[in-house]
């Protein structure tokens, strides 16, 4: 399946989709003016590539500064596929990456974890450079 590679903008997060290396990567702000029209795409090719996985070994590595609600449904849609992924023989590793300093984004990604448990959560701490 071919890559899915979505250029950062002001409002919308990079998209680095790698289904031959199984590697899956967002990155950024996300606040589009219409995060289902932006997510659209990104979730369909998801499911698409989730479908034909087998006994897969995915990372997903998340490093989001912000995002809105709108983009919070996007992304639990994201994860819901993960999950169900991971629950039909695959294994979901999820890279969390957040501020040290940020609370709100560390506290996402333990709702996250609750919220998905099939998916293997690792949190990682950054600081700003």
């Amino acid at each position: 399946m071919q890559k899915l590679l979505l250029a950062a903008t002001p409002t919308s997060p990079e998209v680095n989709f790698d289904f031959e290396r199984h590697t899956l990567s967002l990155k950024g702000e996300s606040y589009p003016e219409n995060a289902a029209m932006f997510y659209g795409e990104v979730i369909s090719r998801l499911r698409e590539y989730l479908g034909a996985c087998t006994s897969a070994s995915v990372t997903v590595n998340v490093a989001l500064t912000y995002f809105n609600s709108s983009s919070t449904k996007m992304l639990f849609s994201m994860f819901d596929a993960l999950n169900h992924a991971a629950q039909n023989g695959n294994r979901v590793c999820l890279n969390w990456f957040h501020d040290i300093d940020d609370e709100t984004m560390l506290e996402f990604g333990q709702e996250l974890h609750a919220d998905f448990d099939s998916i293997e959560f690792v949190s990682h701490a950054t600081t700003s450079s």
